[in-house]
């Protein structure tokens, strides 16, 4: 599987017999040049994906602004946009069928940015003070996303089936995100539930406001955020190409090369915007951002190009990894709102889960 084209071009090692000595030697240098190439695009990609994943965010926010969205609905489009290498990696294993790359890289991602967004962020805030009625609407959104996840990743319902529960899920928290709190009562709601959920999301605006206030969008940010989509496309593509096959090569197990080296490189724009936001004492919206990431991770990285090209059969590995994710998620809610927000020991524990995470898999691989 390691074997490259200079091997089959090269006299020395064609006419060689078995015996011959220098057989081993050429081929030791052919694979230290191809390992340093493919380590070399892996690096670049990634620093070109997260330059760009900046600037994709930060336009697209201001094209949000330009149309009106509300604070929590902004905070969904910058989630997507900063998923967007994790998204196109997983999609692109996918569709090379490397079932477990493309489930390792959207699953992994969201216990990383579980751990990067609010155990980092809370270690470095010292405490993120959180209202108790987001912790609960945006908690009840990604639980049911986790399970949906965990079912399928279980060979249960298929990807299809998967994506339309997730869509049952946020389809409804996307319109009532969108809506103004006077008109939530006219879409059929009993009013105890109406007058909660507005003022829930009267909570979360607050809690966005001070993280995400863009300008209105002009031409110029619309051309900015299609070519950084298309950079950030682009280069998630190549690191998900060289990465599979540096791990192919050298017999890395495929949940190792997905749900821990691609899902950290690919999360590493949403850990860079919550440390940003935690130290300016902002960190209030890294629960809405990390929960609403990895709602898109699974519903975008992994059941819409499942339903398309089929995840394969179900995997020990990958359901170790949907189960961490499963139970880090309702750990980290049961901390949030036990103490109305996330202090520094509760950052410790997401943190230390995560750590546990990376052990487990590794012996598992």
């Amino acid at each position: 599987m390691g074997a490259s084209p200079c091997i089959q071009t090269s006299p020395t090692i064609l006419d060689a017999s078995p015996d011959s000595r220098p057989q081993p030697t050429r081929l030791r240098r052919c694979s230290v040049v191809s390992d340093a190439l493919l380590a070399a695009v892996f690096v670049l990609a990634a620093a070109v994906s997260l330059s760009t994943s900046w600037l994709l965010v930060t336009r697209l926010e201001r094209v949000g602004a330009r149309f009106g969205l509300s604070e929590a609905l902004l905070g969904m489009l910058a989630a997507l946009a900063a998923d967007a290498p994790e998204i196109t990696a997983s999609v692109t294993a996918l569709a090379g069928h490397h079932a477990r790359i493309g489930a390792g890289v959207v699953i992994g991602s969201n216990v990383f940015n579980l751990a990067a967004l609010l155990g980092l962020g809370a270690v470095v805030a010292g405490r993120i003070e959180l209202h108790r009625r987001v912790i609960v609407l945006e908690g009840a959104v990604a639980m049911l996303i986790s399970v949906v996840c965990l079912g399928v990743v279980l060979g249960g319902p298929g990807p299809g089936i998967g994506l339309l529960a997730a869509g049952a899920v946020l389809v409804p928290y996307l319109i009532v995100s969108g809506v103004s709190p006077a008109r939530l009562a006219h879409l059929g709601l009993p009013q105890s539930w109406a007058l909660w959920l507005s003022q829930a999301l009267a909570d979360e605006d607050r809690e966005l406001e001070p993280a995400i206030h863009p300008p209105r969008a002009d031409a110029l940010d619309m051309v900015l955020a299609v070519l950084a989509t298309a950079v950030v496309v682009g280069a998630s593509i190549a690191m998900e190409l060289t990465a599979s096959k540096f791990g192919t090569r050298h017999h890395i197990a495929e949940i190792v090369v997905g749900g821990l080296i691609l899902a950290g490189v690919t999360s590493l724009p949403n850990a860079v915007a919550a440390l940003y936001l935690a130290a300016r004492g902002r960190g209030t919206a890294t629960l809405s951002i990390a929960l609403n990431s990895n709602a898109l991770n699974v519903t975008a990285g992994l059941l819409i190009p499942g339903t398309l090209v089929g995840l394969g059969p179900p995997s020990g590995q990958a359901t170790l990894v949907a189960v961490w994710y499963l139970g880090l998620t309702a750990i980290a809610l049961a901390c949030a709102y036990s103490g109305r927000g996330l202090r520094r020991v509760h950052g410790a524990v997401v943190i230390c889960g995560y750590l546990a995470f990376v052990a487990a898999v590794l012996v598992a691989s």
